[in-house]
Parts: structure tokens; sequence; C-alpha cells
């Protein structure tokens, strides 16, 4: 399984893309994440990585929660698509996320996007609620949630195409047990910010080696430490194979 980083920066950073990638599945890419300036995050991972991601190409994705750094690029997105969808009958995208996202996306979406009280979500995507306990099938890929702690409802996955998983941690504050449920995977993406809202670089550092040898970071400020840890800090654009 490949997947490309869009962006590691934090909701604040003025160096990097908000934190999301792209998961290259065998029925399709999946977008993890709709960040600020995600045309140009797409057109940057493309350039960097080899490989064309662009609204065109991503039919799913999975959206963590409603924070800003995580879900503005929604609004691009969707309009780009129904413009697609008007002209030459592109189907919409679908757009998987929890059930508490999923109450209050279009109430933060609509007085954007919502056309003078015309257009509704399904205009732009077609919603799809993860299930609670149970796996989800998307573009060839299983997909597990498990919800973390963060400010707002917040979500992280796992993501399996039946040979090695990706574990994402989404937003989350230091969560032993959202670890644990995550290191089954083969490789983990796993953000790190000062608390209360994140999760101190200090705790990732105390895990066993195994499973930091395994670990990427992202949602890193502009002025992170790099000398701080020895995991893995991944870069906008990185190509990944797991």
């Amino acid at each position: 399984m490949d997947m490309v980083i869009l962006g590691t920066g934090d909701a604040f950073s003025a160096k990097h893309f908000g934190s999301s990638a792209v998961v290259l599945g065998s029925g399709g890419h999946v977008l993890i994440d709709a960040p600020d300036a995600l045309m140009r995050a797409f057109a940057h991972a493309s350039e960097r990585s080899g490989v064309n991601i662009g609204p065109a190409t991503i039919n799913d994705i999975l959206l963590t929660h409603l924070h800003g750094d995580h879900a503005n690029g929604l609004e691009a997105f969707g309009f780009w698509r129904w413009l697609e969808w008007r002209r030459i009958g592109h189907p919409l995208p679908r757009l998987h996320t929890t059930s508490q996202v999923a109450e209050r996306l279009w109430q933060r979406l609509a007085p954007s996007m919502d056309q003078g009280g015309t257009a509704t979500l399904a205009d732009y995507f077609e919603l799809r609620v993860l299930p609670k306990t149970a796996t989800a099938h998307i573009a060839g890929l299983a997909v597990q949630h498990r919800m973390g702690r963060h400010t707002v409802p917040a979500c992280g996955f796992r993501i399996s195409d039946g040979k090695r998983t990706l574990g994402w941690s989404g937003d989350t504050t230091w969560d032993a047990g959202h670890v644990e449920w995550l290191s089954t995977a083969d490789f983990i993406v796993h953000e790190t910010s000062p608390a209360p809202a994140h999760t101190p670089v200090e705790y990732l550092n105390a895990l066993p080696p195994e499973l930091r040898a395994k670990m990427g970071l992202v949602h890193m400020p502009d002025d992170f430490d790099v000398s701080s840890t020895s995991i893995r800090l991944l870069k906008d654009g990185e190509f990944i194979t797991i």
C-alpha cells in the first residue's frame, strides 16, 4: 500500500500544508482530511511524489473532524466536483466520516455553499456515515475508526489493503488506548503538538522502540525542535510505501 503525504503542519503553520494524505487504494485514491489551500497542496504533492493527485482523481474522502485545518478544503473540492458534475456528469465524491461529524457537517459548510438556500450537502458529496464498530470498505480498502480525545469529536483510522495496514491518529491529546489501537498497524502517522489539545512529543518518545520505529510525525508547529525526537518527521509531498 502506498500513500502521499499532502501536509505536515499544524493549524497555524506558515511553512507547511495542513496535516493530510492521499492513500492509493486498489479502487482509487482516498483523501484523508481536506486542509486549507487544498488545490495547491495537491499540485505540490503531485510534483514532489510523481503521482497525479487532484480533485479529478479522488472519489473518496475520509474526514477526521471539522476544525478548519482539516476541513476548510472541502469547499473548494466540493465546488470543483459540482461544476464537473454539471459539465460532464462526473459522479460526486463520497465523503466518509463519523456520525458526530456528519451531524454538523452541513451546518459548517452551508454558509458558503448553500447557494442562497437552493443547494444541500447532497449537491456536492455523497455522505457515508462510518459504522461505529464494523469495518467500512472504501476503494478496495478496509477502514476502521476510533474516536480520539480532542476539543471537538475527532477520530483516527486503521486502513488496510489486506496485506499492510496504515494507522492514522487524527488530532488527539495523549491517549494510551488510542496508541495501543494503532499499534497493530505496519506504519503509524501520529500527530504531535503542544498540550492540551494535542500530543506532546515527549509522550511518543517514551513509547517502546519497536513502535517508534514504525511511526512518522505530522501536525508539527513551525518551531518544532527537530532534535527533540528520533521519530521520523514526515514531509509535505512525501511518497511512502507501507
